[in-house]
């Protein structure tokens, strides 16, 4: 699955093939019961998605290239290691590029190890996996072993078309209903991760559709990411990029879909990976950096007041967008070709 991450690409410390070392550590800040937190990040290689293997979704390039063959012990080696590295913080988030709970991606020996350190470290602990996964059984002992813990299923969306049509995801909407059924009953905290601008949607339905999912998602959530789609290198959306058939979603609409959310209840985030370039989302190149720091700027402060809306003439061609997309035959491409041009 998307190793998420929250869209931070630009902030990774990039470890090549090195099997005792993470793909990629950071830290961040993130609001944790009305107050910032040192956060730390960890991708750890594995062999990969279970899906990812089977076809993949059609977003997401993090399995990208020839599969890994990993150890239990170098995973391990690579949780210690990138652990030692990321210093002082109360809030770890672990990312696999697939799913924690996948007993063949993950030995169970490993992430027991994982979870006790955790707890006796006081981390809050954050893993991702996909609703497969997700039993009785397995939270169990998840629970057992580590009391405060978070758990992130990519949704992506609440619509079984998209899904299956644009994502390729390999799941229903009520496979990831039935895992978060089982997390609440154990009082777990669920994060779910929303999509922006899957492929074969227009603006209009890509907005619309991530404000349904957010909705449907905070029902049972005790979080959202809103995950705007960026181009990825191997991927059937870096193919339709390429040809003009494709551009990633406006910073407009990322505002729109995060002002839709006011009164959902839940703390929302976004951090939109590539943000302000041309395989991220973007506008015109001259508001990109202005609504990328009120869009962390409210992650950080769930302050609705701080999305920014700068005065700029994109805006007039995004809502034209909006309004026409559907009626004109090729003006995705069209317009992409001219802000490649404006932005070169």
């Amino acid at each position: 699955m998307e190793s998420k991450g929250e869209g931070h690409g630009h902030r990774r410390h990039e470890r090549k093939r090195d099997l005792d070392r993470p793909a990629s550590a950071w830290r961040e800040k993130e609001l944790i019961d009305g107050r910032l937190v040192d956060v730390g990040v960890l991708i750890l290689q594995t062999s990969g998605c279970s899906h990812y293997h089977e076809g993949g979704c059609s977003m997401c390039g993090y399995n990208y290239g020839p599969r890994l063959d990993v150890p239990p012990s170098s995973i391990l080696r690579q949780f210690e290691n990138g652990l030692g590295d990321l210093g002082e913080i109360r809030f770890l988030k672990i990312y696999t590029s697939g799913s924690f709970l996948d007993e063949d991606e993950v030995d169970p020996e490993v992430s027991d190890t994982i979870l006790r350190t955790c707890k006796d470290l006081g981390l809050r602990l954050l893993f991702e996996t996909r609703p497969e996964y997700v039993t009785p059984a397995r939270i169990g002992r998840v629970q057992f072993l580590h009391d405060d813990v978070e758990v992130a299923l990519g949704l992506e969306s609440a619509n079984d078309k998209v899904l299956e049509c644009s994502i390729n995801k390999g799941f229903s909407v009520k496979d990831y209903d039935r895992a978060a059924e089982i997390l609440r009953e154990r009082e777990m905290d669920i994060r779910t991760y929303v999509l922006l601008k899957p492929p074969f949607l227009t603006e209009t339905e890509a907005i619309r559709d991530s404000v349904a999912t957010m909705a449907h998602a905070a029902e049972v959530s005790a979080a959202l990411s809103l995950n705007p789609v960026n181009v990825q290198k191997g991927t059937l959306v870096e193919k339709l990029w390429r040809s003009w058939s494709y551009r990633p979603p406006w910073l407009w609409s990322v505002l729109e879909v995060l002002r839709s959310c006011e009164g959902l209840g839940v703390k929302v985030v976004c951090d939109p990976t590539g943000g302000g370039k041309e395989r991220g989302a973007h506008n015109c190149g001259k508001c990109d950096d202005v609504i990328l720091d009120s869009i962390r700027g409210f992650s950080q402060s769930q302050d609705y007041s701080r999305l920014g809306a700068p005065e700029c003439g994109c805006k007039a061609i995004w809502e034209s967008v909006v309004d026409l997309e559907p009626f004109v035959a090729g003006g995705c491409a069209d317009l992409q070709r001219f802000f490649r041009r404006q932005r070169a």
